[in-house]
């Protein structure tokens, strides 16, 4: 695997100088990081996050991160490494809601020009599991797997001037997005908050979303080794502050002092 990445980064522009012509020192510095010491770290400390899934989130943190560049690059490795058709197209879908559709749109037309490249046909096979006069209530179901029961009737709660926002993401967000087939519920709870430690600035939500990680069986060293991963591609404040984040999680839930989710929106 690292060779193989080694080689897609230094022919990756489709010129005649690359950047192992022209910045051989960082290329070697980088790969030699990011391809070998992290990669196998992960596989000496955390074997329950499989290649497929590192690569899931390692390309929801550069769209989150917004490195078109890394994300091509990344794109033809993954799908070798066994990431589906599918998959790659979901981790765009919900990133819509997440890093918002001016975000997103660029990414859907690169993955759709790489299936293409690949032969795929499409449209492929449609994800949708929920009618859209249900999603309200599969939304609402969601929520309260994911964050617990105090998100009962969140559509109805908080201050009246902002609570179609709260509707919109029961139905629009987790009825919509969290119901679709193609990545597991675990999966898309791990995407989610790799785009938002991607973006920086997120802080209140990835807690939120390492609560949800953790109800779903992404443990503490999951999630660790997810951000370890991701590392290279978001640098160190964001991935310290997400490590931060994940202390203070588990803190919150050690206590008991995890703050009513409702207020101020904190769950999206």
């Amino acid at each position: 695997m690292f060779e193989e990445l080694h080689k897609k980064m230094n022919h990756f522009w489709n010129d005649d100088r690359t950047l192992a012509q022209t910045d051989p020192e960082y290329i070697e510095m980088f790969s030699r990081f990011a391809y070998d010491e992290v990669v196998h770290e992960r596989e000496a400390n955390d074997p329950k996050l499989g290649e497929a899934d590192r690569c899931l989130a390692v390309i929801a943190a550069i769209i989150g991160a917004q490195g078109m560049d890394a994300f091509e690059m990344m794109l033809p490795v993954a799908y070798r490494t066994g990431v589906t058709s599918l998959q790659l197209k979901e981790v765009i879908y919900q990133a819509t809601p997440y890093a918002g559709f001016a975000h997103a749109l660029p990414y859907l037309r690169k993955v759709n020009d790489f299936l293409n490249a690949e032969n795929v046909a499409m449209p492929l096979p449609a994800q949708n599991t929920v009618a859209a006069d249900g999603r309200m209530d599969a939304g609402e179901q969601i929520e309260m797997r994911l964050f617990g029961d105090m998100m009962k009737d969140f559509p109805r709660k908080g201050p009246e001037d902002t609570r179609h926002i709260n509707a919109w993401l029961t139905k629009d967000c987790f009825g919509g997005y969290y119901t679709r087939g193609g990545l597991t519920l675990a999966q898309r709870e791990m995407v989610t908050f790799c785009l938002l430690i991607g973006q920086g600035g997120c802080e209140a939500q990835e807690r939120a979303h390492i609560q949800a990680n953790l109800r779903l069986g992404n443990d503490e060293h999951f999630l660790i080794a997810v951000v370890s991963q991701c590392l290279p591609y978001i640098g160190y404040p964001r991935a310290l502050n997400a490590i931060a984040c994940i202390r203070a999680a588990l803190g919150e839930r050690e206590t008991g002092l995890y703050a009513d989710m409702t207020a101020g929106n904190g769950e999206a």
